[in-house]
């Protein structure tokens, strides 16, 4: 959500974030001449709430007087006023839902290194780690297919089309990166481990930016509550109204949880495979810091997500992405892409996000420093530590043998009971 001073301060420079961002309209003036209206409105209200009460203090002391004449005057007073109450109070709600509405379905403002573009296509390479292997024909589907470990037929029996039934050692091994890539976040770099709920409640989703605008990428249940879609939610919200001690921050937090997505816009894209499913795996991680250490901090998370690619020994790059291409709630993202040689290509794995106060406006997520009155909102930022699933493609493609096996990345083997490869299985 915006800071309506900032909009107000300056109206320009604000219509223009927004173009950059894809809004194809002018939107300032506009919320502007809401705000105004709407505070106008809250005065009326509350000028005319004083007088009511006023007045209504007088009947009481007419009476007292035994001036009847003047006591009914004053009762028609008091209900013209009641009613007049009534009717600002009326406008002043249909203000404040208009005023709302049109302020919380804009994106956030980018930061001012992030490049003006409208797709991918605009996104800037900032570096690139390892030596990619070079492309093959095997995919990582046909691969765990003919391991025998990898099931999409009886997944859609079940649940229909992107699902998967993962077997055995394949299994396993999607547990291993998981447990991998939390040991390191917690171990090596200090975030707290969290469980989170699954379902969450309206206010949840709308902290993070979710809702309104995207509540068809979302599944929801038939009692209401939202399957979350990340782990992000949930993190970030650990911290919704509440006033944090700075001296506690930065918090810093990662949870490995299944994620639910409809997919709603990916109709023909990445329809084989792992890439694209309605239910997946992800590391997430989530820092909460005060207003002077996001940028700072957003280079440290994503460094936090690199470290787990390095370690498995995955070549990948890093983009800065366009004002076209981030996500709703971001000033500045980097995605992490990795190569896949069944694809040929480089494919996001993580998605490392500063989204400033932006979700904690929302959320009224605040801290104070000690010895202050002032609040401030905190800063929030949070990224993929990473996708399991799209981290298992990766494996496959990257440690790839051409006798058919898949060799276990050496940091993961303790995981896996010390094996070093995934062979053809004769018992799942």
């Amino acid at each position: 959500m915006h800071d309506i001073s900032t909009i107000r301060d300056d109206p320009k420079a604000f219509d223009k974030a927004m173009k950059a961002r894809g809004v194809d309209k002018k939107v300032a003036d506009d919320i502007i001449l809401l705000d105004r209206n709407r505070r106008k409105t809250i005065s009326a209200a509350e000028k005319t709430r004083t007088e009511r009460n006023k007045t209504s203090k007088q009947i009481g002391e007419a009476k007292t007087q035994g001036d009847d004449a003047e006591a009914e005057s004053l009762m028609h007073t008091v209900t013209d006023l009641k009613s007049k109450l009534q009717e600002l109070e009326k406008q002043e709600f249909s203000l404040d839902a208009q005023f709302k509405e049109s302020i919380t379905e804009l994106p956030n403002i980018p930061m001012p290194d992030v490049p003006v573009g409208s797709d991918e296509e605009d996104n800037k390479q900032v570096r690139v780690w390892g030596e990619p292997k070079a492309s093959t024909d095997k995919q990582h589907f046909e691969i765990g297919e003919a391991l025998g470990q990898m099931d999409f037929e009886t997944a859609a029996k079940m649940s229909g089309a992107r699902f998967v039934i993962l077997k055995g050692d394949l299994a396993r091994l999607e547990r291993a990166l998981g447990q991998f890539m939390l040991d390191l976040h917690t171990q090596e770099f200090g975030y707290t481990e969290i469980t989170p709920p699954l379902l969450v409640r309206d206010e949840a989703v709308f902290g993070v930016g979710q809702l309104p605008k995207f509540e068809e990428d979302l599944f929801k249940t038939t009692n209401g509550y939202w399957l979350t879609s990340t782990a992000e939610v949930t993190l970030s919200n650990l911290v919704r109204e509440q006033i944090i001690e700075a001296e506690k921050l930065p918090m810093r937090y990662t949870a490995l949880t299944p994620c639910f997505r409809s997919e709603a816009g990916s109709a023909g894209r990445d329809t084989r495979g792992m890439i694209r499913l309605h239910q997946f795996n992800k590391v997430e991680l989530v820092s909460i810091v005060d207003e002077d250490e996001g940028e700072k901090e957003l280079e440290r998370l994503t460094n936090c997500a690199e470290e787990v690619l390095k370690q498995l020994d995955l070549p990948y790059r890093v983009m800065l992405l366009c004002t076209g291409d981030m996500g709703f709630s971001a000033r500045k993202t980097y995605d992490l892409e990795v190569w896949l040689p069944g694809q040929g290509a480089y494919r996001e794995i993580s998605s490392c996000s500063y989204c400033g106060d932006f979700q904690a406006r929302r959320m009224n997520a605040r801290y104070r420093h000690q010895g202050e009155k002032k609040t401030r909102f905190v800063h929030t930022l949070n990224g993929s530590g990473l996708a399991v699933g799209r981290t298992l493609v990766a494996v496959l493609e990257n440690y790839y043998n051409e006798d058919g096996s898949v060799t276990i990345p050496e940091v993961l083997q303790k995981y896996m009971n010390g094996a070093t490869k995934i062979e053809v299985a004769n018992n799942v």
